[in-house]
This record gives C-alpha cells, structure tokens and sequence, in this order.
C-alpha cells in the first residue's frame, strides 16, 4: 500500500495535514508525493462537480451530496472520491437505483427508504454515539411528516448525536403532546416537523425554553399550497426561540441543531 492511498483511506483533518508535512520535513515522503496529495485538498474537478474536500477542516463535517437532479452516474462518481477522502459519506435524496450502483464497491453502504438517503459511516466504534438521548428532540405533527423527520435524525447521529424521535403529537391531539412534555423540556434543541397549519412549533415554543428548530412540510391539502402556508405560519410564530428552515428540509434543521448541541457541549 503506497503512501498517497494509505492517506487518501483517512479522514481529512487537520492531524492529517499536520503529518504530511511532518513526513516530508524528515524526508519520509518526497515533495511530489506531499504536493499530488496537498493538491487536491481544496477541491476536486469532476467536469460535472467540484466537490469541496476542506469542507471538513471548515465545518468539522463532509460536504453532503445532494442526489436531486444528479444522474445515478454522477452520484456514484462524486461517492468514490467522497469515500476515499472521508469517513462518512452521505446522500440526500435519492434513489435506489444509486444506492444499488454505490454498493457495488461500498458493500457496508445504508439505503433509508423512508428519508430517500445513502449513509456511509466508517467511523471507528469509539468514536459513533451509541444511545439515544433527550440533547436533541426531533418532533412531527404527523405520521405524514415522517420522511423529513427522518432526514434530520440521520445528519444529527452522523453530526454525532442520535435523537430522541417523537412521531404523530400534532394540535389536532394535543393531549398526545403534554406525555412528552418532560422530554422536551429535557432538551437542548427540539426540532419540529409539521405540515397542513404548520401550527406544533408555536404551541411547543410557548411550553419549553429550548431552542426550536421548526421545519413546514409540504404535506396538506391544496391551500396548503405544498408547504407554504406552513411555512408562513411558521415565520409569523408569536412564540419566541423558533427558528425556521425551508420546506421539506430535513437536512438543514437536522445540521443545525446538531452544531447548537455541539457548541452547547463545548465540542
């Protein structure tokens, strides 16, 4: 195993910068073999994509593929330089047509059917979360809402905490939400996921002295308008601490609380 693969196999980081330059200063290395190495490290030109290998010095996380509009080609293509440079590797929406093609050589690779998305997750043991905790609360309206809930859970496991998943506690019933009410206020950061009014944000911001995430959903019928007047609603809350992200992003709700529940660890 030669020296340029034996590094391209670790994450990027800044330990691993440190060592390429420690080896070529005692002459472990040869300045070619430090310099095919650096150079690439900005980002990568595929023609198609430029993928953003500092993406994990700036944000302590891999840039994200977004698989939307992406051929089953591309996808695969932008998986293989990812894999090699990174040790998680993550696809939102997606198909299972992708997933069947990134197996292929990725045999440890995860389809969720249910969020549309690829995981690849080659962190050592001591280093993935383990149990479920109440740090980060992720909340739907209802059972509908689910796809985009789950989106969120998968970024915030890999970010590196598994959340607490409560499902169908929307306004319709709010007695199913007051059973959860010790959890939440146990929380650092609660994301809530409603469609239709869009209203469980609100009515959770006046219970809890947590920081809300809140994302619309484009589930409703047609005055729903696919998500915008969830959306709307969301932005004129009247309950203070609720943030809103774009419709149907799981991912961005699930990314930012999982940085919150990481300043908040002091991480």
């Amino acid at each position: 195993m030669n020296f340029i693969f034996k590094y391209r196999r670790n994450k990027i980081d800044i330990q691993k910068i440190k060592l390429i330059l420690s080896n070529l200063e005692t002459k472990k290395i040869s300045l070619n073999e430090a310099f095919d190495e650096l150079r690439d490290l900005p980002y990568e030109d595929l023609g198609f994509a430029k993928i953003d290998h500092h993406r994990s010095l700036r944000k302590d996380f891999p840039e994200v593929i977004f698989g939307e509009g992406k051929t089953v080609e591309q996808i695969t293509s932008i998986v293989e330089k990812q894999i090699s440079r990174n040790d998680i590797v993550l696809v939102t929406r997606t198909t299972k047509d992708a997933y069947k093609s990134i197996k292929n050589n990725v045999t440890d690779c995860i389809f969720d059917s249910e969020a549309k998305a690829i995981i690849i997750d080659h962190r050592s043991l001591n280093t993935k979360p383990t149990t479920v905790t109440n740090e980060i609360v992720i909340i739907t309206a209802g059972t509908s809402d689910r796809p985009v809930a789950k989106e969120a859970a998968i970024i915030t496991e890999l970010i590196g905490t598994i959340p607490r998943e409560i499902y169908d506690v929307g306004v319709a019933g709010l007695h199913r939400l007051i059973d959860h009410l010790p959890i939440l206020r146990d929380a650092n950061v609660i994301i809530v996921v409603a469609g239709m009014d869009g209203a469980l944000p609100s009515v959770i911001g006046g219970l809890v002295n947590s920081p809300i995430i809140a994302v619309p959903t484009s589930i409703g019928y047609g005055a729903n308008f696919e998500g915008l007047s969830a959306l709307l609603t969301m932005l004129n809350s009247c309950s203070p601490g609720v943030s809103v992200v774009n419709i149907d992003n799981g991912f961005g709700a699930g990314y930012l609380a999982g940085m919150i529940n990481k300043k908040m660890q002091g991480k």
